[in-house]
């Protein structure tokens, strides 16, 4: 069975840091794009920030500067370094990959972690 399995998340005061650790587990070939989007109350889900297999990453604009996304493909974990954090980045986090297993070729979630910043 393939899952992702998130941690890291909690609460902490603006401008402090969040490390978000995402593992994948199970019967897995490759993984290709992997990421975290977020969700918060009242609002749609957004892509936060991804990385391909290729160490290409992508993030959203509120967060440039201030989150980093990293990959350890032997452990088939992706990181998200939350530095300078704000009240706006309160959200539930959720890890996705784009995983090829062995039953198929899929986009996976994870349950989410909260991440809460006070002001």
């Amino acid at each position: 069975q393939v899952q992702l399995v998130e941690s890291g998340g909690g609460l902490v005061q603006a401008g402090g840091s969040l490390r978000l650790s995402c593992a994948a587990s199970g019967s897995i070939f490759s993984i290709n794009n992997i990421g975290w989007y977020r969700q918060s109350s009242g609002k749609q889900r957004e892509l936060v920030a991804r990385i391909s297999s290729g160490g290409t990453t992508n993030y959203v604009d509120s967060v440039k500067g201030r989150f980093t996304i990293s990959r350890d493909n032997a452990k088939n974990t992706v990181y998200l370094q939350m530095n300078s954090l704000k009240p706006e980045d309160t959200a539930v986090y959720f890890c996705f990959a784009d995983m090829i297993t062995r039953d198929s070729y899929a986009e996976y979630w994870g349950q989410g972690t909260q991440v809460t910043v006070s002001s």
